[in-house]
């Protein structure tokens, strides 16, 4: 206990903390350009804790906050009324410490840092969390479990980082060889030189992606990136489309950059901040920027957008400046569009796209997610309109059509999208019954018998009868699906809808019928 007493009286010297906190925050920092997460600060004492959060709100008094439910940074301890006056405000009873925890383990609360003494070391699941500060004597299991808290599975998190302020290597070493000895397999730690070096094959490998290659007509030139550090913001968002433009002109370009740069940036994560991470930086940036928008989605997409978010806000973070905010359209050669993607002029703005396979990549995601959105409102159109879209990306996809003729299908399809909105007014049906209207129109033969009008009536007929029969559970009940079932089928017979084709129409529009209770729900 003499010789703890001891080591605790120089390891929480004043001087010594302040000197602790301010890299701390500069490191923290650094980390989180690279990648969102949290910090976990091991200290030896409870005393420490309170006087090394102290130093770091000193440098960052915008990080502390008295309310448990505000702030970023917060010491998790317990203690008592006896202890010293300037404690209190960090002793919290059991509810407040899982307040706490959960705002913690949310990866969107901006409680960024936590300081503990024995406190959530074992047993604690935190995946946000990436860094760890070690400034505490600890040794076997204790600092495996210690270890483990960053190294939870996190989105795209490549494994978390340890700093150590007390020399604990030859210890880590030995609760290694330990856990090896008792069935632990994998890698469990990699030095922050073998991140560097993996980072920097990961920078060439996108570097070259970026450098001039040879098509069967010519050798085109390497992109030059510079004004990405040295241009204005609009001059910076301005490079975006012609990158992306010599990127998607590869063979599989697309796929390679997205890949790379993934990797790039986890390898960036886990080497930050080594020197050489400053150095490369600014290109790290530019790429993820390109990554993010050949990344990114058809606009309906579901999927969360939060892996997008650091790529993100690195573009925002360059486009606000002094010269004020930047119109992305406009840095991008684009009149700001119609607010439906289908219009005219946007159209118009999409033939004439100097970046022609950059053209193409922002038609097809355009057209996806408006086939995504039909998808929950008429089913036989959106499956009509996949497979033409299929169709025409297979051929260019094997080079059977050049930029341009695929631009003029894409746009030519669009419009027919467009079209297919006014049908309901030529037919004088509401969507509901456009879309039962299609799933029985889809039989040919059906149309050459009974004819447009017969067909509008049947369709009426249905969208009534699935509306006086339906419930939000109906797919999961056999009973109210059969009970349907027979009514759909008694209302095509009763039309004179073709019997050997019944059976399918029947089907689809069963299906169509889910699909518009779904999006009555």
């Amino acid at each position: 206990k003499t010789k703890w007493a001891q080591l605790e009286a120089v390891v929480g010297s004043q001087k010594r903390l302040a000197i602790v906190a301010r890299d701390i925050v500069e490191h923290f920092e650094k980390r989180l350009e690279a990648m969102d997460g949290k910090a976990m600060v091991v200290c030896m004492s409870r005393r420490i804790c309170v006087e090394l959060h102290r130093e770091i709100v000193k440098l960052r008094p915008d990080w502390e906050s008295g309310d448990d439910e505000q702030g970023a940074i917060k010491v998790v301890m317990t203690g008592s009324a006896s202890d010293p006056s300037d404690w209190q405000p960090h002793i919290r009873n059991k509810p407040r410490r899982e307040a706490l925890a959960n705002r913690f383990r949310n990866p969107d609360d901006p409680l960024r840092m936590v300081l503990v003494r024995d406190m959530w070391l074992t047993g604690f699941n935190v995946p946000p969390l990436h860094t760890m500060y070690l400034d505490k004597p600890m040794r076997g299991h204790g600092l495996m479990q210690a270890i483990a808290r960053v190294n939870r599975v996190f989105r795209d998190k490549p494994g978390g980082l340890v700093v150590d302020y007390l020399g604990l290597a030859q210890e880590l070493k030995q609760a290694l060889a330990t856990y090896t000895e008792n069935g632990g397999t994998g890698r469990t730690a990699l030095d922050q030189e073998e991140a560097v070096t993996v980072m920097r094959e990961k920078y060439e490998v996108c570097c070259g992606l970026f450098g001039s290659y040879t098509t069967p007509e010519a050798v085109v030139e390497g992109f030059d990136r510079a004004l990405w550090t040295t241009g204005t913001p609009q001059e910076r968002l301005g490079l975006l489309p012609a990158a992306q433009e010599h990127i998607l002109a590869q063979e599989n370009g697309k796929d390679r950059c997205v890949r790379a740069v993934r990797e790039l940036s986890q390898a960036f994560a886990l080497a930050v901040p080594h020197e050489e991470t400053l150095r490369i930086r600014d290109d790290v940036a530019f790429f993820q920027a390109v990554q993010a928008v050949l990344a990114k989605r058809a606009p309906d997409d579901a999927r969360s957008e939060r892996e997008l978010d650091h790529a993100v806000r690195r573009i925002i973070a360059r486009a606000v400046a002094p010269e004020g905010v930047t119109d992305i359209f406009a840095a991008a050669g684009l009149e700001k569009p119609d607010l439906s993607i289908l219009s005219d002029e946007f159209l118009a703005e999409m033939r004439d796209m100097p970046q022609r396979n950059l053209a193409v990549e922002l038609l097809q995601k355009l057209l996806k997610g408006e086939i995504k959105t039909r998808r929950r409102k008429n089913v036989v159109q959106a499956r009509s309109f996949a497979e033409m879209l299929e169709q025409t990306l297979r051929r260019y996809q094997s080079r059977a059509i050049e930029a341009a003729q695929i631009i003029e299908e894409l746009i030519g399809l669009a419009k027919e999208m467009r079209e297919a909105d006014r049908r309901g007014e030529r037919l004088g049906l509401s969507d509901d019954e456009v879309a039962f209207y299609d799933a029985l129109e889809a039989n040919d033969s059906a149309v050459a018998v009974l004819g447009d009008e017969t067909l509008r009536d049947i369709a009426r007929e249905l969208v009534q009868a699935v509306r006086n029969n339906l419930t939000i559970d109906w797919p999961l009940r056999e009973n109210v699906r059969a009970q349907l079932r027979v009514i759909v089928k008694r209302i095509l017979r009763k039309h004179g809808y073709p019997p050997d084709k019944q059976e399918k129409a029947t089907q689809t529009v069963l299906e169509q019928a889910e699909l518009s209770i779904r999006a009555d729900v």
